[in-house]
């Protein structure tokens, strides 16, 4: 067979750039989508991008954006994909109660406009969608499955309910093979500053070196199920080389709260966090999501795929990347960006 090409939306991403590592080590042709802008924000893919690159393989971007159905159309139909991956959304959740309606044009209507110029062109290549752990919200039981009801929480919540509904229904409906990954919280040293974990890692880092005074942090009960992202990409391939496409859990099967993972990441540093950290109410969501655990039994059974960072690996990896960048940043050299861990 011909070398495969994959398409991958949100490309720039945490999930994006694993996701281009994973590809390109596997032989694959890998298409981006980038959205036109005053500024460039590719620094997690600055090592990757180009015939000059580490991993001997270009990577090729191309204008278009999510909100606008003829970029979609006018990309799919230069590359051919033989695999998409829509990973692009506006994705943090407390934000997307400021934005509601841009998350959910981002979100929600473009995996409607991505699917919909797949069947105008005629197209079907495999299709995975990423879906959300935050679509279960207030949970109806635990761990969360495949079978597990939606009642999202949050405006990205309930974009990402619409999202994987959409995706299931051109499933069946035009017989594409859509799959997609409810993929639990991954993190890892590119995961943006303004998710908790990072802000976590970063602002201890910075704390542990002189470089800021406090870090102020919202609800530090909420429990989640934290995994490494690199291992979440090699999911998403695996969900694609599957006979059938289908839906699938992925998650470690344990939860830990943001109290656990900021214990973790000062003892890794040496800090008593309760000297540095406030608590400021404005963090806090309108509708809190309290738990989420996911039982990825059919990923490991179909799919083969098991989680390889724990929870404490996990955590110190992050701190380590963001010590290194804070060290450099307090010699006054350039950073080397976390990117690349």
């Amino acid at each position: 067979m011909s070398q495969k090409r994959a398409l991958i939306t949100g490309v720039t991403g945490q999930d994006g750039s694993y996701l281009v590592e994973l590809l390109l080590g596997k032989g694959y042709e890998v298409h981006g989508i980038v959205r036109r802008s005053s500024t460039v924000n590719r620094q997690r893919l600055e090592h990757l991008h180009g015939p000059d690159s580490a991993s001997g393989a270009p990577l090729r971007l191309h204008y278009g954006d999510l909100n606008d159905s003829s970029s979609l159309q006018r990309v799919l139909a230069q590359v051919q994909p033989h695999e998409v991956y829509n990973l692009g959304a506006q994705s943090h959740v407390r934000v997307s109660f400021d934005v509601p309606e841009y998350t959910v044009e981002v979100t929600g209507v473009g995996t409607l406009r991505l699917l919909e110029a797949l069947r105008n062109l005629g197209m079907s290549p495999r299709f995975y969608q990423a879906s959300s752990s935050e679509q279960y919200g207030t949970v109806s039981e635990t761990p969360q499955t495949e079978r597990t009801p939606f009642h999202p929480r949050s405006p990205y919540a309930c974009a990402k309910v619409f999202a994987h509904h959409i995706a299931v229904n051109y499933r069946e409906s035009y017989a594409l093979p859509v799959s997609c990954g409810i993929l639990f919280n991954h993190e890892s040293p590119r995961r943006g500053e303004n998710f908790v974990t990072r802000k976590i890692t970063v602002g201890l880092a910075r704390i542990k070196l002189g470089l800021q005074d406090g870090l102020a942090l919202g609800n530090l009960e909420a429990r989640r199920d934290w995994g490494f992202a690199g291992d979440y990409v090699d999911a998403m391939w695996r969900m694609l080389q599957a006979e059938r496409a289908d839906d699938y859990v992925i998650a470690t099967g344990e939860t830990h709260s943001v109290r656990e993972f900021l214990e973790v990441a000062a003892e890794r540093l040496d800090l008593d966090w309760r000297e540095h950290v406030t608590i400021d109410p404005k963090y806090y969501r309108p509708a809190e999501v309290d738990l989420l655990l996911g039982d990825a039994s059919k990923a490991r059974r179909d799919l083969g795929w098991e989680p390889k960072v724990g929870f404490r690996g996990l955590v110190e990896m992050m701190v380590d990347a963001d010590l290194a960048a804070a060290r450099a940043e307090q010699s006054g050299r350039v950073v080397e960006s976390p990117a690349r861990g």
